[in-house]
């Protein structure tokens, strides 16, 4: 059985869903320390001028898990992000067949972070096709830090291969996992170039540049079978 975990993101880039796809389970890690700056409350989407960063605000005390961090909804982001998403991506051709799901996601008032990133990335793994089963750190009640942490979740749901990103090389102790008999594979992502609505390509968006622009081959394009890749 292979295994992924990842913190929960904000519409997270495409790389995000090459990770899922190729696991059977996919571990939101959500009862770790939340990392401020980084990509746990925002992300890049297209624009005429290159990637445009679109950011969550948050309330924020230091050494707060992710699944305790609030929203700063006393701040207009919802209605911006989503004017985001319709001045870049509105003549895309399939941008028109998620725009309700968006409209109506960014209506809603939501208060913790963690519940928006998963409602998005649920949505996502959905319309790609990936059939991945998704659950939350949280409901494992595992203990440990780092390595330990991360091996105790494999063990638990019996994982004998582990998928990591490529940056966590560095920290990563590899004699815990080949002790307890779990193999780890590094992330190789290969980045596909597909058309974007804008000339002059730009990588590492979030994964609805891809959906908007590819639509039902998206998945293809990500694992790099499809035509649409330039």
């Amino acid at each position: 059985m292979i295994l992924t975990i990842h913190q929960p993101q904000y519409i997270p880039w495409i790389g995000y869903f090459d990770k899922i796809d190729k696991a059977d389970k996919f571990v939101i890690l959500d009862d770790v320390q939340y990392k401020k700056n980084e990509w746990q409350n925002r992300n890049k989407v297209r624009a005429a001028k290159g990637g445009r960063w679109f950011t969550v605000p948050v309330i924020y005390k230091f050494g707060q898990k992710i699944n305790e961090v609030k929203i700063d909804n006393s701040k207009n982001w919802r209605k911006k992000h989503y004017k985001t998403l319709i001045i870049n991506y509105n003549k895309t051709p399939y941008f028109k067949n998620h725009e309700p799901f968006f409209r109506k996601s960014y209506e809603c008032n939501w208060e913790y972070l963690v519940d928006i990133n998963i409602h998005f990335i649920k949505y996502l793994i959905k319309s790609l096709g990936i059939t991945t089963k998704l659950m939350r750190s949280s409901s494992l009640a595992i203990k440990g830090q780092r390595t330990e942490r991360l091996v105790e979740i494999c063990k638990k749901l019996e994982a004998n291969t582990y998928i990591s990103g490529e940056g966590a090389r560095a920290y990563l102790d590899l004699s815990r996992f080949k002790q307890s008999k779990i193999e780890v594979i590094f992330q190789n992502f290969q980045h596909p170039i597909y058309t974007q609505a804008y000339d002059n390509f730009e990588p590492f968006m979030s994964v609805v540049d891809l959906l908007f622009n590819c639509g039902d081959e998206s998945l293809k394009v990500l694992r790099g079978e499809s035509n649409k890749n330039i």
